[in-house]
């Protein structure tokens, strides 16, 4: 059964997502929250498999409360609910540790399949529309000066070996894992094996933060 919180100052939003989500049998909706405040509290209090998080909310918004839920470690994984595909503040979001986003006009089906795709550890958002979003706002990253000194490499690559990093850096760049297989003429369970192991030595969550960690590590620059 996956638990499911949702977060989103709109009660009649709430209603909807909450008779959805309850007409399945492999989910159930264990509380409610109209804003980021709130929703930190019930996660503390029910340790939800996943959140439904609206961005903007009176007093603490989702971004946020995100944010803070991340930073504590906590297994909840965060589904950031939009109004558009391309808000700059999904991209906040993302970069705040959420696993994912979703336009509120989404269909049903894609929604469940969304949160049931988050609770199992997998990231939400498609390769192609994650690198659409981070070129569209990628003037949120900071840009060093023309005459800095080159920067030191993140610690998080140390440990990657040069296939791994090879990985990584495409995936930065949107591909699939079956578009990895065939350009490096590999097996796609290998592809899988080593983005599970880039996951686990650079202690990202998903595939979505492994993209932004390419951006921030200028693996990856935009086009």
């Amino acid at each position: 059964m996956t638990t499911v919180l949702i977060a989103d100052d709109q009660p009649m939003q709430r209603l909807g997502f909450r008779m959805l989500l309850e007409s399945q049998d492999d989910m159930t909706v264990v509380g409610e929250a109209s804003n980021g405040t709130e929703a930190i509290r019930l996660v503390d209090r029910h340790h939800p498999d996943v959140v439904l998080m609206d961005i903007r909310m009176p007093g603490l918004d989702g971004i946020e409360a995100t944010r803070r839920i991340v930073t504590t470690g906590a297994r909840t994984r965060i589904l950031i609910v939009t109004t558009f595909d391309l808000d700059e503040y999904a991209y906040e979001g993302l970069r705040a540790g959420a696993s994912g986003f979703l336009v509120k006009d989404a269909q049903p089906e894609e929604l469940l399949a969304g949160i049931r795709a988050v609770a199992s550890g997998d990231a939400v958002v498609a390769p192609s529309l994650t690198r659409r979003l981070l070129d569209a706002y990628i003037h949120h990253l900071p840009q060093p000066a023309a005459e800095a000194a080159p920067p030191q490499e993140d610690p998080r690559l140390s440990s990657l070996t040069e296939r791994e990093r090879e990985i990584l850096t495409v995936v930065g760049q949107g591909w699939t894992n079956t578009e990895i297989a065939e350009r490096l003429h590999l097996a796609e369970s290998t592809v899988k094996t080593h983005i599970g192991r880039i996951l686990a030595k650079t202690g990202v969550r998903d595939r979505v933060q492994a993209v932004i960690l390419a951006y921030d590590t200028q693996l990856v620059t935009p086009a």
